[in-house]
């Protein structure tokens, strides 16, 4: 069994010293075994989740790319590779379906672009949004990230805990 599928939330995957060849077949193999492998027992709150469909088609591969680069120029949507996102993959699994821990705000707010779940841990500052559906008993897997930066100087996601409905969606 590869090294970081033996890897445990609150390490960090190991994929510093790797070509991007081994890297990308290493975090593949986190992502099969976590999500796509999974896939229809992969949920929060007993709501199947989605990746987010790109052109109408949902595709695993798609959500993968996204979990593990950053969009660098937002007019042409252009992403590389982020190793903060990519040493944290294993993370969302632990989240969405293990969360066992004290210092995890769980809330959903109301976007200007729709309605969002936040699953936030404090103490790690880690973030997975999903977007509830209403239609549909599921969310879309919007994002999930290594929280620095600004926006973690300023507790962001704490301040909009602030704004909470009173239910999570």
């Amino acid at each position: 069994m590869p090294f970081n599928q033996l890897k445990k939330y609150n390490d960090l995957l190991d994929i510093s010293g790797m070509s991007p060849q081994q890297s990308t077949k290493s975090l593949k193999g986190v992502f099969d075994r976590d999500i796509s492998d999974d896939s229809k027992n992969f949920k929060f709150k007993s709501k199947q989740i989605t990746p987010t469909p790109t052109d109408g088609i949902i595709k695993l591969d798609t959500l993968f790319w996204h979990l593990t680069t950053v969009i660098v120029d937002k007019k042409t949507r252009k992403r590389e590779y982020d190793i903060h996102r990519s040493q944290r993959l294993h993370w969302i699994k632990y989240h969405i379906k293990e969360l066992k821990k004290d210092n995890v705000l769980i809330y959903s707010i109301k976007e200007p672009d729709g309605f969002r779940t936040y699953i936030y841990d404090i103490t790690e500052k880690y973030v997975i949004v999903l977007e509830p559906l209403r239609k549909k008993n599921e969310y879309y897997l919007l994002s999930a990230y290594y929280v620095r930066g600004k926006d973690a100087k300023r507790n962001k996601f704490v301040k909009k805990y602030k704004r909470k409905l009173d239910n999570i969606l």
